[in-house]
């Protein structure tokens, strides 16, 4: 993954920015306030903490509507490695699954849970 991880950093910012763009003002502000990183693979301690190894994407911290006075920022993190394995290594099915977790994770930040995005396609 080591010589792939900038192809599939560059990748996904470009699904990024380009998500981002079509997102109506008031959400592309929210998606604007949080932290968004890239990482290879679940870090050794999200794992201790229960978090799948091959999770695609993780969203931490309060939901917009638990936000007020709270002192902990939101954060959304893809594992760019276990997107490239569901995408079976092909780029354009990684930037629909980086596009799909994407969403998902933005969905928990405003709130939705797992069967809501469910119903929205976005399980």
């Amino acid at each position: 993954m080591h010589g792939a991880r900038p192809r599939l950093e560059a990748l996904a910012d470009g699904v990024i920015r380009r998500l981002r763009r079509s997102l109506p003002a008031p959400l592309r502000e929210r998606f604007d306030g949080l932290a968004l990183f890239l990482d290879e693979r679940p870090a050794p301690e999200l794992v201790a903490e229960g978090v799948s190894a091959d999770t695609m994407g993780l969203f931490e911290g309060p939901a917009v509507d638990e936000e007020g006075g709270l002192e902990v920022s939101a954060r959304m993190t893809l594992f760019l490695q276990p997107l490239w394995e569901e995408a079976g290594g092909d780029e354009r099915a990684f930037c629909r699954e980086v596009r799909r977790t994407l969403l998902h994770e933005l969905g928990h930040y405003l709130g939705l849970d797992e069967a809501d995005l469910a119903d929205r396609d976005l399980d």
